[in-house]
């Protein structure tokens, strides 16, 4: 039946894009949701695809039994092809009994997001803490592994931090991994993991861009610059000798170096070299070639061999270089991935641990006010006027929680009692700041006996209110009494004493 199978794959393309467009809607604000709603788009765009291609496929070479599809149905017995078609049904029932039926209906309705049913995928397990559902790089297990790599002297002190800089960079003086030794199998594997995780970090990332046509651009890249010899630290290098039998340059390394075929070893310069000569390994190795007579017949027969060995060395050459410029290339791509790690490391490295741990606690919180968040909205598509708030989040003007980072931001989780005001809780910094010049403040200082409320800003206790007021009028009185000791009065012979001695002996009549 190529009509109905036609039919379902029109159906089915229609109802995905009526999804792909439910979906395109929205606007998720948290990094998690965004993720969500792109794995699922990519995922229908995907479907759409392979629904395509089964439908041009019954287009274009099942011509023929579609017209006789039609044929049977249109000019010969109807009810004879209907009753054979119904057979066909029960039939096919019969053999499969338990076959579930597909409602397209409700087959791709929006579903709590990252949930059971959603086509997303695990997007909570598709990411490490570290990476903050693709907001950082978690490259520590790589840095371990380039630490361990062969040639990177003084690896031990290369940081965390200092690698996020470097780990593109495959050339003197930044890498310090020479090109002898980037033939090792360890450095083959460590530049082949590193490239992996890049690649699956972008296409975790963007799921909707068209990544295999990039990717398809790197190598053609690539494979332009190896063809012009034009990669960087991997330039071809012709071996050159000066006719002795035992010195020449070296082949490998930075090619200035002096190379002597009887150790088969590099030297950095020519002094170093002749220093070698009178050594007696240089002397051994001397002798052993002299007694060998065939050696110079083997070499001469040995050469397609060596040619053959210096393909194969080559190949290896390009297969590593080819992983390097893709590092470089997807590095260069996630620049401010990049940026936001280091920033993020270094932030971390000032931290204490329990600063971490209250940050990840707030991380989750912040996760599952997300979710709580789209169970809302899909709870209000449904007709229902329910607030979901789970962490008792203040309201706003409009009613709707305030976000989590702004109630982290004021501080409103931090509780201030004032044992003055009945021990009334202020919840913020604010709040307790501007609760000093309120009526209950007020009110609760008066009942003290307290006038000058302007003096007791940030106290909250009755007894330390009590002892200040106290304090207060003792030292009013002092000054009052230092302020009558101070004025001088004068009698009619000139003699001088304070205005209290001279009202007394005013009232007496001595003067």
């Amino acid at each position: 039946m190529l009509h109905e199978d036609l039919r379902y794959v029109h159906e089915d393309v229609e109802r995905l894009e009526q999804a792909i467009a439910d979906r395109v809607l929205e606007d998720p604000k948290h990094i998690r949701n965004r993720l969500v709603r792109d794995h699922e788009v990519a995922t229908f765009l995907s479907r759409i695809q392979s629904q395509s291609e089964r439908g041009l496929h019954i287009y274009n070479y099942q011509q023929q039994e579609r017209t006789e599809e039609v044929q049977a149905i249109g000019m010969g017995d109807a009810f004879e092809e209907f009753y054979k078609r119904l057979d066909e049904v029960k039939n096919f029932h019969k053999r499969y009994p338990n076959e579930p039926v597909e409602n397209l209906e409700r087959a791709y309705k929006r579903v709590e997001q990252g949930g059971p049913g959603s086509y997303a995928g695990d997007i909570d397990g598709m990411f490490t803490g570290e990476e903050a559902f693709g907001r950082f790089f978690d490259l520590t297990m790589l840095h371990e592994e380039y630490l361990n790599l062969p040639g990177v002297k003084g690896g031990r002190k290369l940081t965390y931090l200092q690698y996020l800089d470097i780990f593109d960079t495959f050339t003197p003086p930044q890498c310090p991994i020479k090109r002898q030794d980037k033939m090792t199998d360890e450095y083959f594997s460590y530049v082949g993991t590193l490239a992996q995780y890049l690649e699956s970090f972008l296409r975790r990332t963007k799921p909707l861009e068209d990544l295999d046509k990039l990717f398809t651009e790197f190598d053609s890249d690539f494979e332009k610059r190896w063809e012009h010899d034009d990669v960087p630290g991997w330039e071809e290098k012709v071996a050159q000798t000066n006719g002795s039998a035992s010195k020449g340059l070296a082949t490998e390394g930075t090619g200035e170096g002096v190379w002597c075929a009887d150790c088969e070893k590099e030297f950095k310069n020519d002094n170093v070299y002749k220093a070698h000569l009178p050594g007696k390994k240089h002397i051994k190795n001397v002798e052993a070639r002299q007694q060998n007579p065939s050696g110079d017949v083997e070499m001469a027969n040995g050469i397609s061999t060596t040619a053959s060995t210096a393909n194969t060395a080559r190949l290896k050459e390009k297969a590593i270089a080819e992983r390097e410029h893709r590092v470089r290339r997807l590095a260069n791509v996630m620049k401010t991935e990049r940026e936001d790690t280091r920033v993020n490391v270094e932030r971390k490295a000032g931290m204490t641990d329990r600063e971490r741990q209250q940050e990840l606690a707030a991380l989750y919180e912040e996760d599952a006010a997300a979710i709580g968040a789209v169970a809302a909205e899909a709870s209000d598509d449904e007709g229902e006027e329910k607030v979901y708030n789970p962490l008792k989040l203040p309201l706003a003007w409009d009613g709707k929680p305030i976000p989590f980072w702004l109630y982290k931001l004021h501080g409103l989780g931090v509780e201030f009692p004032c044992e003055i005001c009945g021990n009334y809780v202020y919840m913020g910094r604010r709040a307790f700041e501007k609760h000093f010049s309120e009526a209950r403040h007020v009110h609760g200082l008066k009942c003290l006996g307290v006038t000058q409320t302007g003096l007791f800003r940030e106290i909250t206790r009755i007894e330390e209110a009590q002892r200040l007021w106290e304090k207060i009028q003792r030292d009013k009185k002092q000054v009052v009494g230092k302020t009558q000791d101070v004025v001088e009065m004068e009698d009619s012979f000139g003699n001088v004493m304070p205005m209290k001695v001279y009202q007394d002996l005013e009232k007496q009549g001595l003067l």
